[in-house]
């Protein structure tokens, strides 16, 4: 077999000439580009872990984000900073289940401290939660106290939807991509019907936050761009050196556009899983016809700061203003939305 070393090189050389670092994939990384961007339509969702970060997001950034969609994800600051209650926030301690009382009281706290923005803001947003019946990892009652914590800090009802009916297990739903409906298992994609139908889960975030949507497309002609996280995140707050973003050609094109922030769970980043996260779960596929961005932020699992899993923080392992707007990771992934809009 030929040496790869003289490829490694002038794979290095270009990068050294253009500015540009090479991964170990070999694609290009690139600085994050910018776009015209709707500062009224950027929105955020997650599973697992993520769902807890795309909470964080929601309540600490109220006045960015105009809705959010949590799969499996239990309520704001449920840990308040202890692993310890890991258990009990992920519904595991029988008959102990999250207080959502006492986050709504924690979160009026950081508000009047001014670590978050104004919860008034939450009257105005639009907020998709789900919970599959044979989910093991994250269970309904851990759930059940997110629906109650929105509804405490000003969520009006109409503006809330819980799916907790679909017998899924710990995983982001498609219509037909991925494990059985009740799986537990990497790469916590599933694939499920409702009423007769593959259940679109992305789809069905999105227009709930977004309202009405034009059709998902059946193929994509947009590109997806790996870049350089280290500008937003150093090491020590456990994030990956590159994430990725989704841009369809109207992007491009200088038409504006939304944004959308998909957060991978636990084990799901793309060096555990590659591209599924990033490919298989339907966002790319709604933002093609929609003139919207989505933006992959990636966690790694690290030894410094602890996090074997790799998943994001929601209890603490970076610090104890982990769910503040000064969040190391809170504050990152605002500053690469902030940083898409050209008009910043």
């Amino acid at each position: 077999m030929p040496s790869l070393r003289p490829l490694a090189s002038a794979l290095l050389l270009t990068a050294a000439l253009y500015g540009t670092a090479v991964s170990a994939s070999g694609t290009a990384v690139q600085a994050l580009p910018q776009f015209q961007i709707d500062r009224t339509e950027l929105s955020v969702s997650g599973l697992s872990s993520g769902a807890f970060m795309a909470a964080q997001l929601q309540v600490a950034y109220s006045a960015t984000f105009k809705g959010a969609g949590i799969i499996a994800g239990g309520p704001y600051y449920c840990a308040a900073g202890n692993m310890a209650y890991a258990g009990i926030c992920m519904g595991q301690m029988m008959l102990v289940y999250p207080n959502a009382s006492l986050m709504a009281n924690a979160a009026r706290q950081f508000e009047s401290a001014g670590q978050i923005d104004k919860l008034s803001n939450l009257k105005k947003r639009r907020i998709y939660v789900f919970s599959g019946t044979r989910d093991t990892v994250v269970k309904q009652p851990a759930v059940d106290a997110t629906v109650s914590f929105f509804k405490q800090v000003g969520v009006p009802e109409s503006q809330l939807l819980y799916v907790n009916q679909v017998p899924a297990g710990h995983a982001v739903i498609t219509p037909t991509y991925g494990n059985a409906c009740d799986a537990n298992a990497t790469p916590y994609i599933s694939h499920c019907e409702v009423n007769g139908q593959g259940y679109d889960q992305s789809g069905a975030l999105l227009t709930h936050i977004h309202g009405k949507l034009a059709p998902k497309a059946n193929s994509l002609a947009g590109r997806m761009v790996t870049f350089n996280q280290r500008a937003f995140a150093s090491a020590g707050t456990g994030m990956a050196e590159e994430a990725f973003l989704y841009v369809p050609p109207s992007c491009d094109a200088g038409q504006t556009c939304k944004v959308h922030v998909a957060i991978h769970g636990c084990a799901q980043s793309a060096e555990k899983v590659g591209k599924n996260f990033i490919a298989d779960t339907g966002y790319n596929e709604w933002a093609e016809n929609n003139r919207m961005l989505v933006l992959y932020p990636q966690v790694n699992a690290s030894v410094v700061p602890l996090n074997p899993q790799g998943c994001w923080d929601w209890f603490g392992y970076t610090g104890p203003t982990y769910a503040w707007k000064a969040g190391p990771q809170m504050s990152a992934i605002k500053a690469m939305v902030d940083a898409l809009d050209k008009a910043r």
